[in-house]
């Protein structure tokens, strides 16, 4: 059977787009029912697509990634995959956008050297950067919080006549839909208020 050619496109969430990465597929002529997409985050490599296409992979097939990252969540992580992929699978890999990462060259011992020596260095980067892009956020946040800036969902605003609505409900004169309904809120903010309300009212 002959050698087959395959892509795995990775994206972060279902708001992220993957067109960049499907069209560097196309340009390398990718097999349209040979391509594997996750629409979730790396945290936790639980990617169906990915562990259905790692089982369909045969000794000599080809790879495509466009980037280092998409195999994996850390330093640690990308180096065990591409030990599977390279070692165990033994299929080719080549990464879109790092041509040193073509394990179809240099098959002797240097350019075996110089590709892993490459995927170490990349691999350490890519996990830096996500590490301080998580410090950067988290440091942005602070300094809004320092600042007073409401982080979150917006409140939402309950009526002025809020406490007459209670009140109306407590004493049995109308319904709780009907109260939920006065305040133009779903049952579980009413709640939320109320409970807020009783606080400030002992």
């Amino acid at each position: 059977m002959r050698n087959q050619t395959y892509g795995y496109i990775r994206v972060s969430s279902t708001d992220q787009n993957e067109d960049r990465q499907l069209l560097a597929m196309s340009a390398r002529e990718v097999p349209r029912q040979n391509l594997y997409m996750d629409k979730q985050s790396g945290k936790d490599f639980e990617r169906p697509q990915y562990k259905r296409l790692v089982k369909k992979l045969r000794p000599g097939d080809l790879l495509y990634v466009l980037s280092i990252d998409r195999l994996g969540r850390n330093y640690k992580d990308i180096q065990e995959q591409w030990r599977m992929l390279t070692k165990e699978k033994e299929v080719d890999i080549c990464v879109l956008d790092m041509p040193l990462l073509d394990t179809r060259n240099g098959k002797d011992l240097m350019g075996t050297f110089i590709a892993d020596l490459v995927l170490q260095i990349l691999s350490f980067v890519a996990e830096s950067e996500r590490e301080n892009i998580r410090k950067r956020q988290e440091q942005g946040i602070a300094a809004a919080k320092a600042r007073g800036v409401h982080l979150g969902r917006p409140e939402i605003g309950m009526p002025p006549n809020f406490g007459q609505i209670v009140g109306d409900w407590e004493a049995g004169r109308i319904s709780f839909e009907e109260a939920v309904n006065q305040c133009g809120v779903a049952s579980a903010t009413f709640y939320r208020r109320l409970r807020e309300y009783r606080v400030v009212r002992k």
